[in-house]
């Protein structure tokens, strides 16, 4: 009886646990990607699905925008797409954006490809990931290993594999209605914005990587935004050129000023963690170590103008390097990746300014007379405490304190007088 009651029990529960989940609104999981694809990235993109399979999601939805990024990072976030539990749509938009390079890759990986009127993506061709040039040999071995992978995530999902090879061996680019217009199509569906592509994913059978059919129910979902947390918005703020161009040199600024006044403290350690936080951003930028060299070159010399006598030579040489290293500073042909010159030249004028009035001041500290030691008592002001007869001996007051004192010409007590020279503790004053 006991037993019966039991399986009884069981049956209601689990026939309770059907209503409640079917009664539950599909969750819709979305992210908005916007700039490159680097570490940063790579970790909310695959956080976001990790929250996305533990909620349950029916689907998650990332809206990407991006010039490229690093392929690594392109691969630690297709791989988590492959192994997701959560079917992963990427949708290229809002009209006029992109999806280009890494972008590519990562639209190609996902469950459902999906564009917004007026986008494009493609041009996928590898670079070197410091922006140098590489030699004919491994830029080929480059974009073969590169267009092996897209081959085989566009064979798997069931798109035009002749165009993805394309789009990295050869740069070329599709906009949304030649990709969606191709035989087979590169993306699976043309929508204006993320409402607009979850009504046309209704009831839509979806494929996954491991060859799994999925049927989406998208009816009434409730929607939910996932946002970077604060330590990644901050980090993905500092890897853009023109804030990692502005780390640099105000990093490399305030360690100069910290070598030129020792124990100022705040501009070393400013300095310190300016120049940390662009080493950061620089690992993943296009950098050109000429241009790094150049700037650090500006500086050193800006600093030498003051140790070194050249007429202004050394400062003129400065300014020069300190310019033309901003400009190759970022070794891309993206629009996004370059610092332009209304941000040049301004930094340029104003780092040289700082650094030639430092300078000055230097020179004009150079120029002072000493005021401790011997140097410092020459040509001091001194009253006479006691009469010196010519070439006797007398007591003087000079510096707060009371020397002996000898003269070459009688001086009267209280007279004002001036030292000459010092031999040892002995004074040679003549009258003021």
């Amino acid at each position: 009886m006991r037993a019966r009651l039991l399986l009884t029990a069981s049956l209601l529960a689990a026939a309770f646990g059907v209503v409640s989940a079917a009664g539950r609104a599909p969750i819709v999981e979305t992210a908005t990607v916007d700039g490159i694809i680097h570490p940063v990235s790579s970790e909310f993109m695959r956080s976001a699905i990790a929250r996305a399979d533990a909620d349950g999601a029916a689907l998650i939805v990332f809206t990407l925008h991006t010039p490229g990024g690093l392929l690594d990072s392109t691969r630690d976030i297709n791989n988590a797409i492959i192994a997701a539990k959560t079917p992963v749509a990427v949708f290229v938009g809002p009209a006029g954006n992109r999806a280009a390079s890494a972008g590519f890759l990562i639209t190609m990986a996902a469950d459902i490809a999906a564009m917004a009127p007026g986008t494009h993506i493609g041009a996928a061709h590898p670079v070197s990931g410091n922006g140098e040039k590489v030699d004919d040999v491994m830029a080929k071995k480059m974009a073969s290993d590169t267009a092996a992978y897209a081959r085989t995530i566009a064979a798997q999902r069931g798109r035009n594999v002749a165009l993805v090879e394309q789009a990295v061996v050869d740069s070329r680019s599709f906009t949304e209605q030649e990709a969606i217009g191709a035989t087979p199509p590169l993306i699976d569906v043309i929508a204006t914005d993320v409402p607009d592509l979850l009504k046309k994913l209704q009831g839509r059978k979806v494929r996954r990587f491991n060859g799994e059919t999925v049927t989406l129910n998208l009816a009434n979902a409730e929607v939910r935004n996932s946002e970077m947390t604060f330590a990644q918005r901050v980090l993905n703020a500092i890897a853009h050129p023109q804030i990692a161009y502005l780390l640099l040199t105000l990093g490399t600024l305030g360690l100069t000023i910290e070598l030129w006044s020792p124990g100022a403290v705040v501009p070393g350690v400013a300095g310190g963690i300016c120049l940390i936080l662009a080493f950061f951003a620089l690992q993943v930028l296009p950098v050109s170590y000429a241009g790094v060299l150049l700037i650090l070159l500006g500086f050193a010399l800006l600093v030498l103008e003051v140790k070194v006598t050249s007429h202004g030579a050394l400062a003129v040489g400065g300014i020069a390097s300190l310019f033309l290293g901003s400009l190759m500073l970022i070794d891309s042909p993206l629009p996004e990746m370059q610092i332009g010159l209304r941000l040049i030249v301004p930094m340029t004028a104003t780092l040289a300014g700082i650094l030639l009035f430092l300078v000055a001041l230097g020179v004009k500290a150079q120029g002072q007379p000493s005021v401790t030691g011997e140097s410092g008592m020459l040509h001091a002001p001194a009253e006479a405490l006691t009469p010196i007869e010519a070439g006797g001996t007398g007591r003087v007051a000079a510096h707060g304190e009371i020397w002996n004192a000898t003269a070459s010409e009688p001086v009267q007590a209280g007279d004002r007088v001036i030292v000459t020279a010092i031999n040892g503790l002995m004074l040679t004053v003549k009258r003021a």
